[in-house]
Parts: structure tokens; sequence; C-alpha cells
């Protein structure tokens, strides 16, 4: 159930014209009265005696009671309350008995002193009302709407539980402002799948991924298309900014603009600010970990980069200051838009659905310290820089590592809002994180096939060899691994990183031990991209030159099998 509080208005016969018309497309149905503060309120929509100016008139009669000037400008109060698709259809002596309780909340009626303000509630669809109040109670005084938005918001927490509608989260003021009815309209009848809104927000926080200052961002604004205004002071320092989408324009052929704050309120100019007054981004786009000798710059690189920089964040996020871990997690949310941005058609979709779903999980009431995010926004930085992956070869299976880390820094992300109660972020999160499996599965598929083939075509001799050093690594996992199917990938890499002069029970024993993996999908799968991150080793081995086999041959059947322990000598020790 959503109770949405309008702008207050001052005419009471235009909004009652509204709701009891057929509305702007023909949506409204039966229109008529299921609550009032009087029983005996006429009705226009059942009582074909009664109009619309007589309702009009008793609900704004206290306004007479009062000298015109001690008359609020703005004295008409209007509430819509919608419940979800999925929920069942409620009786107009149920939609009667919210409107009692919305008005109630809301500070608009007091039924025990008996000086509440007039109003009356409109069903005109299955699956809402609209209330509509005069701000001046029965006795002259005005009503207190000090919070009545948070106010209507936890009577309807309650309501959802005990009508039996579906339960919302409750919010804490800090999520992106909705699109209006009017702009859900106007999209659908332009033919678009989102609104305005909407489409400004993602694309103004895909200018923000990884941007190193002003002239950045309004440089990627106008590149993608966008009008941009900038409002400046005086003195000419810059205080602000509104965008508006070329084809967007009202009934005068203007643009239609939004000042950054009503688009989200982290893309405010000053919000932004934040970000880059932390320290100045790398501007070469070519530096951080050590670097791969498969791929050290471009779209490989810059994921190889992000793994790494997600991996770390993670440990943050898990362990470091609120404000902290509140800062990585803004920068998160600027990595899976730059990943979303620069990805290959087949991951495309799901990462921006993540990105889309993860922007409700980047804000909360602790406040991020910023500059310790660094890494994390240029990681941002390097993957638009370094261009737009293929999907194919080591781009497509370092896309495919690099989604696997922010899987997991996505999933801990919210684990860390559940523990502080905050129920929406908690949601978003693990929303984002369903994406990021999605897309992990397409990213993964063909890196993962190669080193399967690689492992499924090593000795019998060595697998032998990676199952005993599994089992001395991780004595509790070994079994489960082995089992998987990406166990041959996994032993491919282990013979992978000691060929390239590592120790692989070493590796293999600290990969697991930065994180519990008895959650994961695949623990193979998970322990293949942090070795090959870890030892620096190629993520796509299609075209690795096959590992060197043992004497023996292949046998398939004994291939995933852990070996036996010696028997035991007979005769004298």
């Amino acid at each position: 159930m959503i109770p949405r509080i309008h702008k207050r208005g001052q005419r009471t016969l235009g909004l009652l014209y509204y709701l009891y018309g057929p509305g702007k497309f023909e949506e409204h149905t039966d229109p008529h009265l299921v609550a009032s503060w009087d029983s005996n309120a006429p009705d226009p929509g059942r009582d074909q005696s009664a109009t619309l100016k007589q309702l009009q008139q008793l609900l704004d009669q206290p306004l007479e009671n009062i000298d015109a000037s001690e008359r609020p400008k703005k004295h008409v109060w209007h509430v819509s309350v919608r419940n979800a698709a999925e929920d069942r259809i409620l009786s107009d002596q149920e939609w009667g008995n919210i409107a009692r309780r919305m008005v109630t909340a809301a500070g608009i009626d007091d039924p025990e002193q008996g000086t509440g303000c007039r109003w009356a509630a409109v069903r005109h669809a299955d699956d809402h009302i609209h209330i509509v109040a005069t701000l001046v109670r029965e006795d002259g005084y005005k009503p207190d709407l000090h919070n009545d938005a948070a106010r209507v918001q936890a009577q309807a927490r309650t309501l959802e539980a005990e009508v039996g509608l579906r339960r919302l989260s409750k919010g804490d003021g800090t999520a992106a402002q909705r699109p209006t009815s009017a702009e859900r309209h106007k999209a659908k009848r332009l033919g678009r799948e989102r609104t305005a809104r909407e489409e400004l927000r993602e694309t103004v926080r895909r200018a923000v991924a990884g941007a190193s200052g002003e002239d950045e961002f309004f440089d990627r604004l106008a590149a993608a298309g966008l009008l941009v205004r900038k409002r400046a002071a005086p003195s000419g320092d810059l205080l602000g900014y509104k965008v508006a989408l070329p084809e967007d324009r009202n009934k005068d052929g203007e643009p239609v603009f939004y000042p950054g704050a009503r688009l989200a309120p982290d893309l405010s100019l000053p919000r932004i600010r934040e970000r880059w007054s932390a320290g100045a981004l790398d501007q070469s786009s070519a530096i951080a970990a050590p670097a791969s000798r498969a791929a050290a710059d471009g779209p490989a690189g810059a994921r190889r980069r992000t793994a790494s920089a997600a991996w770390h964040a993670v440990l943050i996020v898990e362990h470091g200051p609120d404000t902290v871990a509140a800062a990585h997690i803004a920068a998160a949310g600027e990595v899976l838009d730059a990943l979303a941005t620069t990805s290959a058609a087949h991951t495309r979709h799901a990462l921006r659905e993540a990105a889309a779903a993860f922007e409700r999980a980047s804000r909360s009431h602790v406040r991020a310290e910023r500059g310790h995010d660094r890494g994390l926004r240029q990681a941002a930085r390097d993957l638009v820089h370094g261009g737009p992956a293929l999907g194919r070869g080591e781009d497509g299976a370092t896309t495919a590592m690099a989604i696997d880390m922010l899987f997991f820094l996505v999933s801990t992300v919210g684990h860390w809002h559940a523990k502080k109660s905050h129920a929406q972020q908690a949601a978003a999160a693990h929303q984002a994180a369903q994406h990021l499996r999605t897309a992990y599965q397409s990213a993964s598929i063909p890196p993962l096939g190669a080193l399967h083939q690689r492992g499924r075509h090593l000795s019998r001799g060595m697998l032998h060899r990676q199952a005993a050093l599994l089992h001395h690594a991780l004595p509790e996992l070994a079994e489960q691994v082995i089992a998987e199917p990406g166990w041959y990938a996994l032993a491919a890499t282990l013979a992978d990183t000691e060929a390239a002069g590592h120790d692989p029970a070493a590796l293999l024993a600290h990969a697991a031990s930065r994180r519990e993996l008895g959650t994961a999908d695949s623990v193979s799968d998970v322990l293949v991209w942090r070795l090959r991150r870890t030892a620096d080793l190629p993520a796509d081995a299609s075209e690795a030159t096959p590992l060197a086999p043992d004497a023996q041959t292949p046998d398939r059947r004994a291939a995933g099998r852990a070996p036996r322990r010696p028997a035991p000598r007979r005769g004298r020790s």
C-alpha cells in the first residue's frame, strides 16, 4: 500500500472535477464516495441530485469561520492510497476504513476530540482511493500536519498487516522521487518504456561514474545527448544544474528540465562534488594493482582491477567503520553503472538491471566519508576509459571475474543494510545480486567451458594430485568441490598456478580464507576466479597451451576422484 501526499492546492472544485471525471485517459470508472467526515455528505457519483459544487461548498465551509487573512493560501490537502497489482480487490467498506485511519494518522481528523477537518474519500478504480480535505478545522484552528507523510506511511505498514496486503519495507526518506502519474501517462502516450525522469536519472548516474570533475561530468552529459542548463551565482560560481531530454516537451513546446536533486538525493551538484573533493582520480586510467601480463590495459585490464577493488571493498564493508563502508557502498554503484555501460550485449541488460536496482542500496542516512573509496571510483573510471568489451577472449573472461567479485560485494552490502534495519536498501541489494547472478551465468560459460575442457584432458595422475592438494588445503569443502561440475576448471587452474611458479596450496587456502564459501552457488567457480586473479593468470584459457600430461593415460572414470590412501603394510614395522 503506497500513500502519496500530493502538492497542496487552492481549488477544491477543480480537484473534485478530476476525481469524479473520466480521467485524462478514460481510466476512471464509477467514481463515488467511500467515506467522509459526515456520513450524510452528498455523493455526486451515486446520487443524481447531488452536485460537485454542493460537495465543494460543504468541504470548504470551515474557511468561512475564520478571517480571510487567516486562511491558508493553499487549503486543499490531497493524498492518494494505492495497492499493489497483486493485492486482492478491497470492498468499499474496507477502503472507507482505510481512509478514516489515514486522515487520523495524518492529523486531518481527530475523532476523539471531534474537531477535525472536513474530508472526503473518492474511489474511481479497484486499486486506489483519493482523499481530499480542507485545511481548516471545524473550530477554526489549522491542523498539525508536521511529518504527515511519515505518519501515513507508518499507518500503511500497519494496515498492510491487518488487511492482508503486500508488505512493503519502511522507507527512510533517502529514495529517489518516483515518477508522477502524469509522467507515466506521458511516457505511455509517447511509446516510451520509461519516464523522462527515470531515463535522466540513469544517464546522469552513468555520467558521474568515475568522473574526475565538473568539466568531465558536463561533457559526458552533453555527449549523452541531454540538454543541460547550469545555475550560477552572481560571482560566476556554479550552484547547480538541470537536465532534459530533447524530445520531452511541455504543452508550450519547451524542454522539461529536472534539477539533479529531483532525480535522486545524491545527484545534486553539492553531493556530486563530495566525490571529487576527496581526491583526484588518476587521469591516465592506466595504473593500479599489479598489471596483468595478459592484458595490462583496455577492457580486460580494467576488469581485473575492478575485481581487485571489489574484493578489497568486501573486507571494508564487513569490518570497516560505518562511514567508510557507506562510501564504498556508494562507489560500488558507480562501478556497476560503468560496467553496465561498457559491457557486451549478452550481459548488458542484466548488468543495467543490477545497477538500477542497486541505486536504492547506495544511499542511507549513514553519511559517507569520502576518500577511502578511491579504489572503487578509480575502477569505475578505468572501466569507462578502458572502453567497451566485446565479450570474447580475455575481455569476456575478465568480465565474468569482475561480476563474480561484485556479486560478493553487493551481497555483503545487503547484509550490512539488513543489520542496520535498512529494509529497502537490503532488498534492493539482494535484487541487484540476482541480476548479477544472471549476468555472471551469461559471461562465464565460454571461459569456464574452456577451462573445463582443459581439466578434462589432464592426466589421471595430475587430477589426483590436484584433488589431494584440495583435500589438504580445504578438507571441509573438498568433497563438495570435487562433486561440482566446475571441478575440472579448478583442477586446470591449480595446475596453471603451479606451472607459473606459485604454491597452489597456499593460494588456495588464502583464497578460501578471505570469505566464507558455504553459501556460494559454485565454490569451484569462485575459487577459479580468485586464483586466476591472485596468481595473475590469463582469465581466458581458450588459446592457452595445453598442460603437459603425466606419463599415465587419462582415466575418465577416476578423473574426479581423490586418491585413495595407501593400505597399511603388513608384517614388521
